[in-house]
């Protein structure tokens, strides 16, 4: 076991270690380690006030304070990096990222690249010529509705110093704009399922072009893209275009490429095509 590598898997917004519990029941069975990281303000640190349940008050819900006020990238960079140094007493490590999980990872491998084997971006925000709110502006998002989690806003962000979302709704607009963007492939019980292991809260700092991929650090580790071909909230062609930046930024170290079929969240509902793919990265 000592130089088979762990897997240090980062969630994307809103989500939590507990979504990579599918994958991480497969990578075992495979015969490889891995460890889901809960950023600060995520897993059991969440804030769920009464006023979410049911029945829901949100009134209440729109000023109660949350725990992940406050916290930054640098915040989130410093727990991945605490995995990492633990991780690598055993061997080897692959740090992978998932949507917005790849801005904590890009900074990760900026700070810390002695510390990652390789990096796995699986539809993961990989900034590198522009900060990740830029790219909402380019062509290749032209088909992202920014107001995706507009129908199920609660509260003022500004005000909260935090972005919170009702996934508990039951307004047939925002689950249809929900399913849309996130699980289009999914089945209903499925989707509402992944649904159910968000969290409310996220925080609000993404960062600065300090934050983008760094040649020198960040540019010098092997790197896998996984593409997700039919994802509509990190579209293939925005996927495409950050692979091509990192690549022109490391042209001696481009990415591995590889495509997984289905949206932005089936390879964590059905996660054995991924699981078979992380555990042929873990083999070279």
């Amino acid at each position: 076991m000592q130089n088979l590598p762990t897997f240090v898997l980062v969630h994307g917004a809103f989500a939590n270690s507990f979504s990579f519990a599918p994958l991480q029941a497969e990578l075992a069975l495979l015969g490889h380690r891995s460890v889901a990281v809960d950023l600060p303000g995520h897993g059991f640190e969440a804030t769920f006030p009464p006023a979410y349940q049911a029945p829901q008050e949100l009134d209440a819900l729109s000023a109660e304070p949350g725990s992940i006020k406050g916290v930054t990238l640098a915040d989130n960079a410093a727990r991945v990096i605490e995995a990492l140094e633990r991780a690598k007493r055993n061997g080897p490590t692959i740090l992978v990222a998932h949507s917005r999980g790849g801005i904590t990872v890009t900074a990760v491998a900026n700070a810390r690249p002695e510390l990652v084997d390789r990096i796995v971006y699986v539809s993961a925000w990989c900034p590198v010529d522009l900060d990740v709110a830029g790219y909402y502006a380019e062509p290749e998002m032209a088909d992202v509705d920014p107001g995706t989690l507009a129908p199920a806003l609660v509260g003022n962000p500004a005000e909260l110093g935090l972005l919170r979302v009702n996934f508990r709704t039951a307004d047939p607009v925002a689950l249809a704009a929900f399913r849309q963007a996130f699980a289009a492939d999914l089945a209903d019980d499925e989707f509402r399922t992944f649904l159910n292991t968000f969290q409310p809260d996220e925080n609000l700092d993404a960062g600065t072009s300090a934050d983008r991929a760094q040649a020198a650090t960040w540019g010098r580790i092997p790197k896998t893209y996984v593409r997700l071909a039919a994802d509509a909230s990190v579209p293939p062609a925005v996927q495409d275009r950050m692979i091509r930046e990192a690549d022109a930024l490391t042209p001696d170290n481009p990415f591995d490429v590889r495509t997984l079929e289905g949206s932005h969240l089936r390879w964590l509902v059905h996660p054995k095509p991924a699981a078979a793919l992380l555990a042929g990265l873990a083999a070279h």
